[in-house]
């Protein structure tokens, strides 16, 4: 699978892709339970998506390493597609990201995540979907 065949509400994903950039860690609270999210860019020969990174996942991965999901899941925030582990993915680093030619594009692409510690960057609970984040992902 490629990143351009993705689509919004699209379980059973098992896509390899390239991490380039990955955000701060941000904490919530759910359920009485502490948690983590961050998200990342990653991309393929195809294009681009936001990759939602909960808990542990988020110290595993760093930019420039290759990541393969297998039952991930696509979903939608703000009319933006985003992959996640989701309930029952599972995510796993198998190598590090082949040099990219264009790397005016990379800059390009690294500027859709937001700047730590700008305004926008800046999580409010409700605008990550953490209502939809299941007990096993906390």
């Amino acid at each position: 699978m490629q990143v351009k065949d993705l689509k919004p509400k699209e379980g059973n994903i098992d896509i390899v892709v390239d991490i380039v950039d990955v955000g701060e860690a941000r904490e919530f609270q759910k359920f009485g339970k502490m948690g983590r999210v961050a998200t990342a860019l990653a991309k393929d020969d195809t294009g681009d998506i936001k990759f939602t990174l909960w808990n542990d996942d988020i110290d595993k991965v760093k930019a420039g390493d290759k990541v393969h999901l297998t039952n991930g899941y696509v979903n939608e925030w703000q009319g933006e597609m985003q992959l996640t582990t989701g309930r029952m993915g599972k995510m796993e680093i198998v190598g590090k990201a082949e040099p990219s030619e264009k790397k005016d594009s990379d800059s390009a692409i690294r500027s859709n995540i937001p700047a730590q510690g700008s305004e926008e960057g800046q999580l409010n609970v409700e605008e990550e979907n953490i209502e939809d984040v299941d007990d096993e992902e906390i």
